[in-house]
């Protein structure tokens, strides 16, 4: 019998692997306290599947409460309320936890521990997801398998081989929408062109 989502989730925030038992060794702890961020659903049938937590999300205990958040909800044509109903939307990053920063004052990748510790219960708990948002690499790469291509560009620019296909749930690649990749959006005018709206279809549809 698949897992509740409600007391999956209470499982997921109360988790302390990458603290107690980190992927690496000891010296690859998390070096602050940890924070789960997954809001799973029994109901809704999209699942935005991102990252990891940034540090506001951190702070805050909100997903995607932050810039990245608001071009995101730009980017599926709907408000705060909406998007943080969930009812129609379940989150569930790659990575929980925030997982610091790099040396250069970026977003380290998503801990390691995750995935494999919760990420098939947390989706086996949650048949009903029609449609999966899979942000950045990460999550292509975990949901799409071999149809996630070498780079982020290339999985992107070829999305109507997974969003087509005859799967479910069906999954739409998307890049982050960090406004650090304002220069890939610029670069990459295809995207806005043919991916977004289909994206804000996709979700009139499913989350609706």
């Amino acid at each position: 019998m698949p897992e509740v989502p409600d007391r999956l989730e209470g499982t997921i925030a109360a988790c302390r692997i990458c603290r107690d038992c980190p992927a690496g060794g000891p010296e690859r702890r998390l070096p602050h306290e940890p924070r789960p961020v997954a809001w799973l659903s029994r109901s809704a049938r999209v699942l935005i599947a991102g990252q990891a937590p940034g540090l506001r999300v951190h702070e805050t205990g909100i997903p995607f409460n932050d810039r990245s958040g608001d071009r995101l909800r730009d980017w599926m044509g709907v408000d705060r309320d909406r998007f943080y109903d969930r009812e129609r939307f379940a989150i569930l990053p790659m990575g929980f936890c925030f997982p610091g920063y790099d040396a250069r004052g970026s977003d380290l990748p998503p801990r390691r521990e995750c995935a494999p510790q919760w990420r098939e219960r947390a989706m086996a708990s949650m048949p009903q997801i029609e449609l999966v948002l899979a942000i950045g690499m990460y999550a292509q790469a975990w949901h799409m398998g071999e149809a996630s291509r070498k780079t982020l560009t290339e999985t992107v620019r070829n999305w109507r081989t997974a969003f087509f296909a005859n799967q479910a749930p069906r999954i739409l690649p998307l890049p982050h929408p960090s406004w650090r990749n304002t220069a890939w959006l610029r670069r990459n005018p295809w995207f806005e062109d043919e991916v977004l709206p289909e994206l804000k279809a996709a979700v009139r549809l499913y989350g609706g």
